[in-house]
C-alpha cells in the first residue's frame, strides 16, 4: 500500500508506524536523485504550457506560478524559464490580492481555483508521469515497492485529494492516485468533478485518518480516491 506522510515527521516515528516499509522523499529537498524528479520544481524543461500552443516551462511549478494573475500583477514569464528549483513562490504580499490563473500565456479568461488544478496544475504534472523518462522510472519503482509492500511517499502537503481545496495539494498524493489509477481525467476538465464541500471534506479527512489507524494496528485500508 501507499500512504502519503509529511516530511516534517521524525523518521523514527514513520518507521515506528510504518515497520518495514519504503520511506522515498519526494520533494525538492529530497536527497535521492530517483525521486527528486517527481518534485513539481524539478526542471525537467520542455514541459508544455496549457493553453499555450508551443509555449513551454522548466516545470510544472514553473508553469503553475507563472500564469497566477494578481491585483498588482499579471503573469510572470521568469517563472517558466527558472530551472533552479528556487524563487518559484508569489507572494500576496508583493502582488496583492490573487485574482486566478490565467488560461494560457496569451489568454484573457481567468480561471478559479478548482479550475486551475484541473486544467493546469494535474495535466502538467501528468504530462511529466507520462513523458519524462526519469519521473516514469521512478513511478514503476514505486509501484513495484508497493506491490511488495508498504510505501511512505513523503510531501510537504498531505492533502491526496484532488478536490479538496481547503488545503495545498500534495504531488506526492497525485503520484499514488496515478500508480492506482485513479489520476482524474484530463478530457473531463471541471466538467466531470466537483470540489468537496466542507463537510465532504472534513468526512474525508476523518475516514482517512481512521483507515490508517486501522493499517497500522492491522486492519484494512479502505480506498477512498472514487
Amino acid at each position: 500500500m501507499i500512504f502519503i506522510e509529511s516530511r516534517k515527521r521524525k523518521p523514527e516515528n514513520l518507521h515506528k508506524d510504518y515497520p518495514g516499509a519504503a520511506i522515498l522523499d519526494l520533494t525538492s529537498k529530497s536527497e535521492n536523485s530517483e525521486f527528486i524528479v517527481l518534485s513539481p520544481f524539478y526542471p525537467h524543461g520542455n514541459i508544455p504550457i496549457p493553453f499555450s500552443e508551443g509555449k513551454t516551462a522548466s516545470s510544472v511549478e514553473g508553469i503553475w506560478q507563472g500564469l497566477k494573475v494578481f491585483k498588482d500583477a499579471d503573469i510572470d514569464y521568469s517563472c517558466f524559464t527558472n530551472d533552479t528549483m528556487k524563487d518559484l513562490k508569489r507572494s500576496i504580499r508583493v502582488n496583492g490580492e490573487p485574482l486566478g490563473h490565467r488560461k494560457g500565456v496569451n489568454g484573457s479568461e481567468l480561471l478559479n481555483y478548482f479550475e486551475a488544478r484541473m486544467l493546469i496544475y494535474l495535466p502538467s504534472y501528468k504530462w511529466v508521469l507520462d513523458n519524462v523518462p526519469a519521473a516514469h522510472q521512478a513511478v514503476e519503482k514505486i509501484k513495484h515497492a508497493a506491490e511488495n509492500g508498504d510505501v511512505v511517499l513523503l510531501d510537504y502537503n498531505t492533502n491526496d485529494n484532488f478536490r479538496d481545496l481547503e488545503k495545498p495539494l500534495s504531488h506526492a498524493g497525485l503520484v499514488k492516485l496515478y500508480i492506482e489509477g485513479n489520476y482524474p481525467d484530463p478530457e473531463k476538465g471541471v466538467n466531470g468533478y466537483k470540489p468537496f464541500t466542507k463537510e465532504e471534506a472534513e468526512t474525508y479527512r476523518k475516514q482517512q485518518k481512521e483507515n490508517k489507524k486501522k493499517h497500522i494496528d492491522g486492519g484494512i485500508q479502505t480506498d477512498l480516491f472514487s
